[in-house]
C-alpha cells in the first residue's frame, strides 16, 4: 500500500492521525544513544497535542527509524519505477512520432523531386516554344518585306 504525503497513520491504540512527514520529523527529534535501556519521552511539540506521553526505548526508537527508512526506501524506489515506466512510454511516443515525421520528409522530398523534375521539363519546354516563336516571328518578318 502506498502513502501519500497527506495520508493520515494511526498511532498505536492513541487514536492519533499523523502524516508520514510527522511522523518522520518525531522520529528525527530522538537523539541515537548507545544505552539500549535508557528511555526517551517525545519533546512537546504545538502540533495537534503530538506529546502524549509516549514513551520509547533507544532499541524501539532504532527499530521504528529502521521500519520507517525502509518504508522511505520503498516509495523512494516505487517513485523511480514509475518515473522509469513514464520515460520509457514517452521514448516509445517519440520514436513513433519520428517514424511519422521521417515518412512525411521522405514523402515530402520525393514530392519535391517530382516538381523539380516537373519544372525542368517545363523550363526546356519553355526555351524550345521561345526558340521556335522566334524563328516563326522571323518568317513572318522574312515574308512581310518581300511584299
Amino acid at each position: 500500500m502506498f502513502f501519500s504525503e497527506e495520508d493520515q497513520l494511526p498511532i498505536f491504540e492513541t487514536g492519533l492521525n499523523l502524516t508520514t512527514d510527522e511522523i518522520e520529523e518525531l522520529l528525527s527529534m530522538f537523539e541515537t544513544g548507545d544505552d539500549t535501556s535508557s528511555v526517551i519521552t517525545s519533546p512537546n511539540s504545538s502540533s495537534e497535542g503530538l506529546n502524549r506521553g509516549v514513551v520509547y526505548s533507544v532499541d524501539e526508537k532504532k527499530k521504528r527509524r529502521m521500519l520507517s527508512n525502509r518504508e522511505s526506501a520503498r516509495r523512494s524506489r516505487w517513485r523511480k519505477k514509475r518515473h522509469l515506466e513514464n520515460v520509457t512510454e514517452q521514448v516509445k511516443q517519440l520514436k513513433v512520432e519520428n517514424r511519422e515525421l521521417k515518412n512525411q520528409n521522405s514523402f515530402i522530398l520525393n514530392k519535391c523531386h517530382l516538381v523539380w523534375t516537373e519544372n525542368e521539363r517545363l523550363m526546356s519546354e519553355y526555351v524550345a516554344l521561345c526558340a521556335r516563336l522566334s524563328h516563326l516571328c522571323q518568317i513572318l518578318r522574312a515574308k512581310h518585306h518581300t511584299y
